[in-house]
């Protein structure tokens, strides 16, 4: 038996005896922001995998991971889909913030933040987009100013998922206004929590409200909290966005990701539009549909799993933009094929007339017309790969 081999049947049998029957199933997924309470069993698993290091598991084990090779990272992911068990800790800390400190951060910063990111012992929320600086990022106009033991910052940021809850946020911040755009930008880490920070949320077209305003009026960041050198934050900022896509794109090699499953497509259509007499779903046409995105599907995931297992080196590579936009493609295919199962009853908002998983639907299905803008548009990507996949001239 190899050792790989033997990884799988440790791995196997310690999920059979530690995760708990009630997280084997969809709920929600810790990301570290500190002003939420998780369940008791929650709290359980998260605290069992912090202690096996994988929360990140092919993370370097003086840092809270487990050392783990990409193949046993995989065996990882497997085993834990085939009992359903869904992930301990997700979230910006352990797949953004963190792949980025660990690849450009001091052994100081490491030290500090990285064993932090593991444990989910802090929300963390994301400051690029501004309203003058959307895909345009590099006009970000957010004052950074040296104040000798600290940065103070004055301005504002846009679209920060989460910001209500957030703990800490990782900004791209100006702090040379003398230099060409792309040349006087850093990336520095802030407390949210301090006098100098307001978040206002901002109502969605879905009813939700998880993006927000974020205002700084002379907040403060410690100076070693600055992550590569000063005014190189352009090269920092573009690397963290390439972990963002890989997670969007499913091809995360950081924290955990387990895909929960869902009831079908096919299984809800019976119930809406009925069957013939063979049991096929009687509609040939949304057949047709339904069978073109579960082979699209199929092979979207197998995509996934060769590139995990091509990716050699912790970062992300340039197939994590062409996987952002076939998600993207794919998400809001999947929920416009769900609410024509559903016929009239996918369009409630609201009313006893609708079930829960009805009204879910339709909000679903207008939160996914933002998965082809969020984590970079799905023009910039194919932008992308014109010229860094494919060599085509600007």
């Amino acid at each position: 038996m190899d050792k790989l081999e033997e990884f799988r049947i440790e791995t196997r049998q310690w999920l059979a005896e530690n995760c708990p029957q009630s997280v084997r199933k969809p709920g929600f997924i810790p990301w570290g922001s500190q002003k939420m309470k998780l369940k008791a069993d929650t709290q359980t698993w998260l605290d069992l995998m912090i202690g096996k290091g994988w929360t990140v598991p092919t993370w370097p084990k003086e840092y809270g991971g487990a050392g783990l090779s990409r193949e046993q990272y995989m065996v990882l992911m497997q085993e834990m889909r085939s009992i359903n068990a869904r992930a301990a800790l997700t979230g910006r800390g352990v797949n953004y913030i963190g792949p980025t400190v660990l690849e450009f951060g001091t052994d100081e910063q490491k030290a500090k933040w990285l064993p932090t990111f593991a444990k989910g012992q802090g929300g963390w929320c994301m400051g690029y987009s501004e309203p003058a600086a959307g895909s345009d990022l590099a006009n970000l106009q957010l004052r950074c100013v040296d104040e000798g033991d600290v940065y103070r910052l004055n301005g504002m940021k846009t679209w920060t998922s989460d910001g209500i809850y957030g703990d800490w946020i990782f900004c791209l911040v100006r702090t040379d206004t003398e230099k060409p755009k792309h040349d006087g930008i850093s990336l520095v880490l802030v407390n949210m929590d301090q006098p100098g920070v307001e978040v206002r949320p901002i109502q969605l077209i879905s009813g939700d409200s998880p993006f927000c305003e974020t205002f700084f009026d002379d907040a403060i960041a410690d100076k070693g909290d600055m992550i590569g050198p000063k005014n190189k934050g352009w090269s920092v900022g573009k690397r963290l966005l390439q972990y963002e896509r890989s997670v969007h794109g499913g091809v995360n090699t950081s924290g955990a990701q387990v895909v929960e499953k869902r009831q079908s497509i096919a299984e809800i259509a019976k119930t809406y539009i009925g069957v013939n007499a063979e049991g096929k779903i009687n509609d040939e046409a949304f057949r047709t549909r339904l069978l073109k995105l579960e082979m699209n599907d199929r092979a979207y995931k197998l995509t996934q799993q060769r590139v995990i297992a091509e990716t050699k080196a912790s970062a992300p590579a340039l197939a994590t933009s062409i996987l952002k936009v076939g998600m993207a493609e794919f998400a809001k295919e999947r929920t416009e094929v769900l609410l024509e199962a559903m016929g009239s009853q996918g369009l409630g908002w609201e009313g006893d007339a609708f079930t829960d998983k009805e009204i879910r639907a339709t909000r679903d299905w207008l939160h996914t017309r933002a998965v082809s803008i969020y984590g970079g548009t799905s023009e910039i990507q194919r932008n992308i790969i014109a010229k860094r996949v494919l060599g085509l001239p600007d």
